[in-house]
């Protein structure tokens, strides 16, 4: 019973000494040569204005969850384009139903400000 569970073991092993082969290894290749644009937090040339911890008007947050529902929504029309040929009249139906939802949502975050940027 204990044989069947020989190649997990090895491979539990393999992927332990792996990590600790790697970890090894470029710890002993780095360089330790350290300066102040290396202790940054970004290295992308531009000087840090201001606290990390800002905050953040709730527009910005509202604006990304709005966002990533209608992108999300929007994905899920591909799949019905790939099959629309099989769906027929049915299909068609639900997708404008699918549309108008997602339209009503829009329309009421639109009226609700949602997507002033000011």
């Amino acid at each position: 019973m204990l044989e069947a569970y020989i190649p997990v073991v090895l491979f539990i092993i393999v992927a332990i000494g792996f990590a600790i082969v790697a970890l090894l290894m470029a710890w002993l290749v780095r360089p330790e040569r350290y300066n102040k644009v290396k202790l940054e937090p970004y290295e992308c040339g531009i000087e840090t204005r201001g606290d990390a911890r800002d905050r953040y008007s709730i527009r910005y947050y509202i604006i990304a969850m709005l966002f990533v529902v209608f992108d999300v929504e929007t994905v899920f029309m591909f799949p019905w384009a790939v099959i629309m040929h099989k769906l027929k009249l049915f299909g068609l139906i639900e997708m404008i139903v699918f549309l108008f939802i997602l339209l009503v949502g829009f329309a009421y975050a639109w009226k609700q400000g949602a997507l002033e940027w000011a």
